[in-house]
């Protein structure tokens, strides 16, 4: 009896979250060349909230700082703002920023239009702050399934390789703070039909289709 009401508890509170983090928008974006495994796209100047984490781990950092994300937009801030959680949920990556080269973590949420002026403030103790992107491409690859500690540098060095065979050749941002990013687009309670993507800047801009004055040349 009481492990199936442990069970109903379980499932409730599941259902609940799955309501609270259903996503409402998301970065807006223009798609400038597909290719059969990646494309590239172009992303307009947009405001994300980040939380740095100091975790070895990709999903316990992922876990962590979307847990203090959360609460921010469920009013943890300044002006006690609800935020509703928008999609993907990017956990940045910076390799052998840490101490004995572990890498160093950022999750971002995207602040949706109502905010982007002027993003809420969020609790100090939080370790939040916002963080304004310029308008720029990235290239993009997808892949399903849970993004975990055992497949998002696989997933990764699949991109790589296809960047490598295409136009956009060592073509990847130097100036960009992190080697790549994971996007999540789906709650954690979704088990079936997932999608989640490996971000990773590359030079160019609208204009020029994003592609590199090397590119244009040839």
């Amino acid at each position: 009896m009481e492990r199936s009401w442990l069970f109903c508890f379980i499932i409730l509170v599941g259902c609940c979250l799955m309501v609270q983090i259903k996503a409402t928008e998301s970065p807006q974006y223009t798609v400038m060349h597909t290719e059969s495994d990646f494309e590239i796209r172009f992303y307009r100047e947009t405001v994300w909230m980040t939380a740095p984490a100091n975790e070895i781990s990709f999903e316990k950092a992922t876990k962590d700082g979307f847990h203090r994300l959360f609460q921010f937009s469920e009013g943890a801030n300044l002006n006690y703002s609800r935020i509703p959680i928008s999609w993907p949920i990017l956990t940045s990556i910076v390799p052998g920023a840490g101490p004995l080269h572990s890498s160093a973590y950022f999750v971002r949420l995207y602040l949706p239009l109502k905010f982007q002026a002027t993003p809420p403030l969020p609790l100090p103790e939080l370790n939040l702050e916002p963080d304004s992107w310029p308008s720029h491409c990235i290239a993009v690859r997808k892949f399903s399934g849970f993004a975990r500690d055992s497949n998002i540098v696989k997933e990764a060095e699949k991109l790589a390789t296809s960047l490598s065979r295409s136009p956009w050749a060592n073509n990847t941002c130097s100036s960009s703070d992190y080697a790549y990013s994971i996007a999540q687009y789906n709650s954690p309670f979704r088990l079936i039909g997932r999608v989640n993507e490996v971000w990773v800047d590359v030079n160019g801009s609208e204009e020029n289709g994003c592609k590199s004055s090397l590119i244009a040349t040839q």
